[in-house]
């Protein structure tokens, strides 16, 4: 079985958006800029020619990150997304923790399921996933949950050199005292560090 591990974009100072997300701003205001590292500018174009030029280290921490077998995430992240339109990467299964029922436009979508319990979601996600990772996508609700619950076993953090200033932080209610993590990784890419980390439990 494989491990679940945050794959999350982060300025210096812990956003990861900017102010004023909704539907349409999925990333708020400037938060675009924090898949940089991936996208260049930041303001759109083609999405296959930008991971087409996507080199070095970049690129393999891309693969990495498409090679995971299911996703997890909060639906505070999933809907302002537009759900991925249904497919994060390779059809796979997407597993949105919720107390609400998935809405209607979601519906369609046969491979995303709405689960109430994080813990259920997460045994669920990673019986989907197999022997491949979990790629959990979170904010700053659904993370502190899993690491308090001993549910997320790493964490991948996409450091972009900038601060957003506002905007949701990832850690702003942790809830919980000090805990260790154990650093696996650290690669530096072009205008991103990639932040490696295994959660001691």
């Amino acid at each position: 079985m494989g491990s679940s591990v945050l794959y999350m974009s982060i300025s210096v100072d812990g956003f990861i958006t900017g102010p004023n997300v909704r539907p349409d701003n999925g990333l708020g205001d400037q938060g675009q800029h924090l898949h940089d590292w991936v996208f260049g500018d930041g303001e759109g174009g083609d999405f296959d020619a930008a991971i087409a030029q996507l080199k070095g280290v970049n690129r393999q921490i891309w693969d990495e990150t498409m090679a995971t077998g299911a996703v997890l995430a909060g639906r505070h992240t999933f809907e302002p997304a537009g759900g991925w339109n249904g497919d994060h990467h390779d059809g796979v299964e997407i597993f949105i923790v919720s107390r609400h029922e998935a809405p209607d436009w979601v519906r369609k979508w046969k491979n995303v399921h709405y689960v109430a319990d994080l813990g259920v979601a997460m045994r669920e996600a990673k019986a989907a996933a197999g022997t491949r990772n979990v790629m959990m996508h979170g904010g700053s609700t659904l993370v502190p949950m899993a690491i308090q619950a001993g549910l997320l076993d790493e964490l991948m953090l996409h450091q972009v050199p900038f601060l957003l200033g506002e905007g949701t932080r990832l850690f702003d209610t942790l809830g919980f005292g000090l805990r260790n993590l154990e650093r696996l990784r650290v690669l530096e890419g072009e205008g991103v560090t990639h932040l490696h980390y295994r959660v001691r439990k």
